[in-house]
C-alpha cells in the first residue's frame, strides 16, 4: 500500500478540505453525505448510511453518534523493525480512510493482477459506509517496544486488580486496538478483516470481539438503549454536542502529565473490559429487586422515587449499594467517563448458559480520575453478584488524522509536532 491509492478508485471520489474538514463524497450511484464528528455534528447522518468523515482534530469513533454494531480487535506486535511498524501504520491510514468513505481497500476486489490477491477481500462491495468508524489504540505493552519507554504518558497505568475480576489473559491486553463501529455489521467486520490482512507478519489478532446493541449513546435526542438486563443504559452519558464536558473529561490536554506525553493533546484513554453477565440468574429475580439492584425502575428508566428517565436522581433515597448511587459522579468526586459500550452473545458456555454481557468503553481524560476510582467504588455493588469481568484491556488513543498526509500515530513515531 502506498499514499497513491488515494487516487480515485473505480467506486468513488473523495474530496477532503483543510483543518479536517471533509468537503464531501461522490459514489457511484449518488452522493454520500459524509456525517460531522468531534465538536460538529451531523444528527441526521445515523439514518442516511452516511459516512464519517475521517479527519479532524479527535479520531472518529469516540463522540461521534454510537452506530449499532461493533468488531473490537486488539493485537500484539510481532515485527522488531520500527520502520516497517511505522510503515505499516500510514497502510492502515490510507485503508481507514477509504473504508470509511466507502471505498474499497487499494484497487479493490476484483480487476486487477489475476495472479495476484486482490487489495480488498470484497464482502463489503455494494454496501454503504453505514457510519463506519475506525479507530486506533497503543497498549502499554507497545511502549516496551522500538525505543518508546520514555513517551508512555503517565496516564496509561497498568490497571489494577479490581474486587471480582475473573480476567482471561486471551481475552485482555494487546499491543495496540482498532475499533471498528458501524450499522452494518458487515463493514465492521471486513474494515477489521482487511486492516488484519495488510499487517500480516507484523501483528497479529491477539483477540476479538463482536457486539450488538448499542447500551449507551452520544446523542440524548435519541431513545435511550437497553442492556441485556433490560434496563436504560447510559442516561448521563456525555453527549458529543458538549464540548466542554468532552474538554473537562475525555480529551487529554498538553498541560496533562509529563512533556513526553504532549504527542496525546487532543486524543484520549480507553478501558475495554468484556463484562459476563449471569442471565438465567437475573432473569429469575423479581423485578422489585432488579429495580433496587440498578436505582432505576425498568419501564421508564427513573431514578428510585423519580417520574422521569432524565430526573436527577436522589442518591438518598436509594439502596447504599445500588449501581446508580455507587457510580454517580457525586459519590466519585465528579469522576466522569463517556461510555460506548455493547452487548454480546458468545454462544453457550458447555453447562447450558448464555455467554453473554456487556462489552464496555470507556473513554476519559485520564483513567486515574475515571474509570479506576469509579470502579472501586462499584466494589460493593449488589450488581456484583449477577455480572463479573473476564477480560480488560487499557489503551492510549492518539488524537485525529489532520489531513490526507497525516497518518494514525505519528505525533508519536516522528519528531515532528
Amino acid at each position: 500500500m502506498t499514499e497513491t491509492s488515494e487516487s480515485p478508485s473505480r467506486r468513488a471520489l473523495i474530496g477532503w478540505g483543510g483543518a479536517g474538514l471533509a468537503l464531501g463524497a461522490a459514489a457511484a450511484g449518488g452522493a454520500v453525505a459524509m456525517a460531522r464528528t468531534g465538536d460538529d455534528l451531523d444528527p441526521t447522518a445515523a439514518e442516511s448510511g452516511a459516512a464519517v468523515a475521517f479527519h479532524g482534530a479527535h479520531q472518529a469513533g469516540i463522540a461521534t453518534p454510537v452506530q449499532d454494531r461493533l468488531h473490537f480487535a486488539a493485537f500484539d506486535v510481532k515485527t522488531d523493525d520500527r520502520a516497517e511498524f511505522v510503515q505499516m501504520l500510514k497502510d492502515w491510514t490510507v485503508a481507514a480512510r477509504r473504508m470509511t468513505a466507502g471505498q474499497t481497500v487499494g484497487e479493490g476486489a476484483y480487476g486487477g493482477l489475476a495472479e495476484a490477491p486482490p487489495d480488498d477481500t470484497g464482502e463489503a462491495l455494494g454496501l454503504k459506509p453505514s457510519r463506519l468508524t475506525l479507530t486506533i489504540g497503543f497498549g502499554p505493552s507497545l511502549f516496551e517496544k522500538f525505543g518508546l519507554a520514555d513517551a508512555r504518558p503517565e496516564a496509561l497505568v497498568d490497571l489494577p486488580k479490581f474486587a471480582g475480576d475473573n480476567l482471561d489473559k486471551n481475552r485482555s491486553g494487546g499491543d495496540l486496538c482498532i475499533q471498528a463501529c458501524a450499522d452494518d455489521p458487515q463493514v465492521a467486520v471486513h474494515a477489521i478483516r482487511n486492516l488484519a490482512r495488510i499487517g500480516f507478519g507484523k501483528v497479529v489478532i491477539r483477540w476479538s470481539q463482536l457486539g450488538f446493541g448499542k447500551t449507551s449513546s452520544t446523542t440524548p435526542d435519541e431513545q435511550t438503549p437497553r442492556n441485556l438486563m433490560g434496563f436504560k443504559d447510559g442516561t448521563r452519558n456525555i453527549a458529543g454536542t458538549e464540548t466542554d464536558r468532552l474538554k473537562k473529561f475525555v480529551w487529554a490536554d498538553e498541560k496533562d502529565g509529563t512533556p513526553n506525553s504532549a504527542w496525546m493533546t487532543g486524543g484520549s484513554y480507553l478501558v475495554a473490559r468484556r463484562i459476563r453477565m449471569h442471565i438465567e440468574t437475573w432473569d429469575r429475580t423479581s423485578l422489585q429487586e432488579q429495580e433496587d439492584i440498578i436505582g432505576r425502575d425498568k419501564g421508564e428508566g427513573a431514578p428510585v422515587g423519580k417520574a422521569k428517565e432524565r430526573d436527577e436522581p436522589f442518591l438518598k433515597a436509594m439502596l447504599p449499594n445500588a449501581h446508580v448511587k455507587l457510580a454517580h459522579p457525586d459519590t466519585n468526586h465528579g469522576a466522569t467517563i463517556l461510555r460506548r459500550g455493547y452487548s454480546f452473545t458468545d454462544g453457550t458456555d458447555g453447562l447450558g448458559r448464555l455467554d453473554a454481557g456487556l462489552f464496555f468503553l470507556a473513554y476519559q481524560r485520564d483513567v486515574r480520575k475515571g474509570f479506576i476510582p469509579i470502579q472501586r467504588s462499584l466494589a460493593p455493588d449488589v450488581l456484583n453478584e449477577y455480572i463479573q469481568h473476564v477480560g480488560s484491556a487499557i489503551f492510549a488513543v492518539p488524537p485525529g488524522v489532520r489531513d490526507k498526509d497525516d497518518w494514525w500515530g505519528r505525533t508519536l513515531f516522528s519528531k515532528e509536532a
